[in-house]
C-alpha cells in the first residue's frame, strides 16, 4: 500500500474520512473492539480535541465526519491508540490467526512493530456545504443497510443513525451542524 496523496488544507472544517483494516480484515466483530473506537472519540470529544458529526463502525472499516483544529493530528492519534489498544486485546486473547495477518499486511517500511492494524490514510474529503454533509451522512448511515446487515440504518447499533433521528446513539454527535 502507498502512502496517501490527500491533504487536509482546511483543518478546522469538517471532513469525511476513512478509515481501513489492513487487508480488510474483520477486526471489528466483537463489541470490545468496537468499544475501543468509541472510548478513543469519547475521549477525544471530551479533551476537546474533536468535534464528532456522523460515524459508521463496520467489521473492517469505518467512516466518521469530523473536525478539529488539527484534524489530521487528531486522526493520526487516533488510529496510533486504537490500533496499540487492540493490538493488545488480540495478543492477551491470543488471537494468533488474526495477529498473523496483522503481521503478514504490515507494510515492509514499518521496521518498528511487529503488526500493523490500520491503512495508511484516511482519505479525507472537505465537506464544501448542507448538501455534502447530507450526502455523505445518508453514504454512512446506509452503509450497513447496503451490506445485508440490517433493514433500517438505525438498527446498526455501531452508527449515528440514531441521533439523527433525535434516539440515543452509542456515543453523542453533533447533529446541529447547520448554518
Amino acid at each position: 500500500m502507498t502512502r496517501t496523496r490527500y491533504v487536509i488544507h482546511e483543518k478546522d472544517q469538517p471532513h469525511f474520512l476513512t478509515c481501513t483494516v489492513v487487508g480488510w480484515l474483520p477486526i471489528f466483530t466483537r463489541p470490545d473492539t468496537m468499544d475501543i473506537i468509541l472510548d478513543s472519540w469519547r475521549f477525544l470529544q471530551k479533551e476537546g480535541r474533536l468535534t464528532l458529526y456522523g460515524y459508521v463502525i463496520l467489521e473492517n472499516h469505518l467512516h466518521l465526519i469530523a473536525s478539529a483544529p488539527d484534524l489530521a493530528k487528531e486522526i493520526g492519534d487516533f488510529k496510533s491508540f486504537t490500533a496499540r489498544r487492540i493490538i493488545d486485546y488480540l495478543v492477551d486473547r491470543k488471537m494468533e490467526v488474526i495477529l498473523q495477518q496483522l503481521r503478514f499486511w504490515k507494510n515492509h517500511h514499518k521496521k518498528d512493530r511487529d503488526f500493523q492494524l490500520w491503512q495508511e490514510g484516511s482519505h479525507p474529503q472537505q465537506i464544501q456545504n448542507d448538501e455534502m454533509m447530507l450526502q455523505k451522512l445518508e453514504y454512512i448511515h446506509l452503509n450497513p443497510v447496503k451490506r445485508g446487515f440490517v433493514d433500517e440504518a438505525e438498527h446498526w447499533r455501531y452508527s449515528s443513525a440514531r441521533n439523527y433521528l433525535g434516539k440515543a446513539g452509542l456515543i453523542d454527535v453533533n447533529t446541529a451542524w447547520r448554518g
